[in-house]
């Protein structure tokens, strides 16, 4: 019988594939699960490494993730790099693709989640946007309270006097969901105020696709003690709940960690997730890697088993340089990393090894200005150092050293020479410093900290100054935490884990103590904790103190507490009375608390301050639009064109203007120009259905609302407006279903009951009708049309 497949020397090279030797049985428990179908029950969905630093969980997680390919799984390894779901995702997404696999919907959701977090003002705005027959009373003030910035109903502040606190708590969800529906698009909105809503579904969606064509598919999560606290919970929602979709049946995730799987998440799902606690390498072990790599001499031996404790990542490097010889030990002062490489002949590879450590990562350009290198063998050097085992490749372009290695290797290099070690970091601190500042030719100092390849070098730099020492390197690093903060809440736990880690390099306590108490801030209280403890002590000048309290309102504003973030905006403009930004969010506070006076006056300083500032603009036109102001929201909306002809929103909000005037033409250009430049612009197609209403064309007034509702479903208002177009059609059956939905959304929408009272007369339940008619005037005494509505089914019905 003729055999096909691999040959024995291919499977020899598989069993000991990167020096990998050891982990037998480990690896043995993962490729049988390869072996089980996932209706087996004894196959597992998930596994998670744990151990102490060093014990070799990333090395196994390589091991392993080789191993699913060769079962021919589509695989991906994300880590610590990652500083949020949308970034984890994004890099699934690029290894996906490199193994030709795209995911398609979701790169375009991710782009959208960058581009459009800045536009929550907009989205917030666009709540205010129905007059007249729109939703309850109760309901519009609730959104002008300012639950549609970050989905957090008040209960306290400018509106305390105005609304029952328990009226509100009751109905906090609620009120949610139907300010939700109402911004302009409600995808756009999620993904500001809840990115995994939106980002989950599409991804399991791709995800179930890409199972279709391989047999498995591998998720790895290394370093999952620093990406628990924002993945943990998301894995566990993913895996055991259909919220967001279903997961292929086929997906096995790995996290690798060092502590074990948190018992009250996860302990009820022992039968399908296998906790694997991963201890040092057995002597037995030991000696098999050193085997593997020619290491025989028992002196050698036990001097590696000495030094290494087993843990894979030191006797792996210790196996790479195969000593022959175990010399004396020395001075006992030596570190564990100078006996390490003593048995690198090299002097030159010695020297890379011992200068590249300091970097907290590398490339050829960051290794080429670190190491002392001749040009001549710069590359052979930096090809034996990434192929050392303490060196971590981090999708193919960015090295990091293992922190058992690195940190040794630091600690000798700082107290072997201090000027030497200070020098080298400013000389790396300047480097970063001048390729940040090509980044900078001809860009506006707003469009920097958006940009992340910027945010590295800056962040880079800021490391490096920080462990030379240099004079106001904490001062600048605290000014910086506080431009970080206004990037989000994973930049500013990047800015503080830098200062942790640089605090820990140097030895410096002072930078480390702030490093651990901005983290502590950012964990429990967020944004504004963090904010508060830098303006209570890092001395911060005048101007970044404008900008903090800038900052700290918008957070405040975010968790609802309206009055406080006030406060925070109006401490900024005193600060720095020319701090447009300021101006500006406490002028779109005031709209959203319902005092359009106020926030156009407060625009008005904003485009004073900024004159060619078409958002501004475009903010101020609205506002206008909203207070009923057609002639000045047109003027601001035209001049935001003109500066800004892409942006869709401007282009939509003069639409909407001219339609209420009734210059339909104009109108319909405007709306027909915003679709253009977004076509699932839901906010845009329902608004231009009003025209073609008004133009006397229901069919594409229905597909216009259709579209509208197929991309945002828990639309109240849009679910009324179709409800109404229905009815006027004569399809009294399916009105009456959209406007059921509707008053789901909204049990206070006055005109909803009232259309729905109109469409049930017509289908002869005059009990119903009657009963709608009456509660749309209890909401809103006096309103004629239900009043005329009731009165036809008193008429023709029986009722008393």
């Amino acid at each position: 019988m003729t055999r096909t497949g691999p040959s024995m020397q291919e499977l020899i090279r598989r069993r000991t594939r990167a020096g990998f030797v050891g982990r037998s049985a480990e690896r043995a428990l993962f490729r049988a699960n390869f072996t089980t179908e996932p209706d087996d029950e004894r196959h597992r969905f998930r596994f998670h490494v744990h151990g102490n630093a060093g014990v070799g969980k990333t090395f196994l997680l390589r091991e392993w993730e080789q191993i699913a390919r060769d079962q021919g799984a589509l695989t991906a390894r994300v880590d610590d790099s990652a500083g949020s779901l949308p970034e984890v995702l994004a890099g699934i997404s690029r290894q996906f693709a490199a193994q030709g696999r795209r995911m398609k919907e979701l790169d375009r959701l991710l782009a959208a989640h960058r581009e459009r977090r800045h536009e929550a003002e907009l989205a917030v705005l666009a709540a205010q946007t129905e007059e007249g027959d729109g939703p309850s009373a109760g309901g519009r003030l609730a959104a002008r309270a300012g639950v549609v910035a970050l989905g957090m109903v008040p209960v306290a502040g400018p509106l305390a006097g105005l609304l029952d606190a328990d009226q509100l708590a009751e109905g906090a969800d609620r009120l949610r969901t139907r300010v939700l529906s109402r911004l302009r698009d409600h995808e756009d909105a999620q993904l500001v105020l809840a990115p995994e809503r939106v980002l989950t579904p599409v991804f399991l969606r791709e995800l179930t696709e890409a199972a279709g064509s391989v047999p498995w598919i591998a998720l790895f999560f290394d370093t999952y003690e620093r990406t628990a606290p924002y993945l943990d919970g998301w894995l566990h929602e993913t895996m055991t709940t259909d919220r967001h979709g279903a997961v292929p049946a086929t997906a096995v995730v790995v996290t690798a960690g060092q502590r074990p799987v948190d018992p009250a998440r996860w302990g009820g799902l022992r039968d399908f997730v296998t906790d694997l606690p991963l201890a040092p390498f057995t002597e037995a072990e030991t000696r098999g890697l050193l085997a593997d790599r020619g290491v025989t001499a028992e002196p050698v031996v036990q001097e590696v088993l000495r030094l290494t404790g087993g843990l894979p990542v030191l006797v792996s490097t210790l196996a790479e340089s195969r000593p022959a010889d175990p010399d004396d030990v020395g001075d006992p002062s030596a570190t564990a990393v100078d006996r390490f490489l003593r048995w690198e002949r090299d002097p030159v590879r010695r020297s890379a090894a011992l200068a590249c450590a300091l970097p907290r990562w590398l490339d050829a350009d960051v290794f080429r200005a670190a190491a002392d290198c001749p040009a001549e063998e710069a590359e052979s050097v930096y090809a034996w150092l990434r192929g050392m085992p303490f060196v971590t490749d981090r999708g193919g372009q960015r090295l990091r050293y293992h922190d058992v290695v690195r940190a040794p290797m630091l600690r000798a290099e700082r107290r072997r020479s201090p000027r030497g070690w200070a020098e080298r970091h400013r000389r790396l601190a300047a480097t970063f410093r001048a390729w940040r500042e090509e980044t900078e030719t001809d860009r506006e100092p707003g469009a920097l900290w958006p940009d992340e390849a910027w945010r590295e070098l800056r962040l880079a730099e800021t490391y490096h100054v920080l462990c030379a020492g240099t004079r106001n390197a904490l001062p600048d690093a605290l000014h910086d935490v506080v431009h970080a903060c206004e990037a989000g809440a994973g930049v500013a736990a990047r800015w503080a884990r830098v200062l942790l880690d640089a605090g820990r390099d140097a030895e410096a306590e002072e930078v480390a103590a702030w490093g651990a108490e901005l983290t502590a801030a950012l964990e429990t209280d967020g944004i504004a904790s963090a904010l508060g403890l830098l303006l209570r002590r890092a001395g911060l000048d005048t101007p970044a103190q404008a900008r903090a309290r800038l900052v700290r309102g918008d957070a405040l504003r975010g968790d609802g507490a309206y009055a406080q973030a006030l406060a925070e905006y109006d401490r900024a403009v005193a600060l720095d009375p020319e701090l447009a930004p300021a101006h500006r969010n406490r002028a779109v506070l005031h709209g959203q608390l319902g005092d359009l006076d106020a926030a156009i006056t407060g625009l008005d300083r904003a485009v004073a301050l900024e004159p060619g500032n078409a958002w501004y603009l475009a903010l101020r036109g609205e506002h206008h639009r909203l207070a009923r102001h057609d002639a000045e929201a047109i003027r601001d909306l035209t001049d935001a064109v003109r500066l800004d002809p892409a942006n869709e929103f401007p282009w939509a909000s003069r639409g909407a203007t001219h339609e209420r005037a009734g210059n339909l033409e104009a109108a319909l250009a405007d709306l027909n120009r915003a679709l253009d430049l977004k076509p699932d612009y839901a906010w845009a197609l329902a608004r231009r259905a009003r025209v073609w209403r008004a133009l006397g064309d229901p069919e594409r007034q229905l597909a216009d609302l259709d579209r509208a509702l197929s991309l945002t479903p828990d639309w109240a208002w849009a679910r009324c407006e179709r409800g109404d177009a229905l009815r006027a059609a004569g399809r009294d059956e399916e009105a009456v279903a959209d406007l059921d939905v509707a008053l789901t959304l909204d049990p206070e929408y006055a005109s909803a009951y009232a259309s729905r009272g109109a469409s049930l007369t017509r289908l002869g339940r005059h009990a119903e009708a009657l009963a709608d008619l009456d509660r749309a005037v209890e909401l809103r005494p006096g309103y004629a049309w239900a009043l005329d509505r009731r009165a036809e089914v008193l008429r023709v019905s029986d009722l008393p």
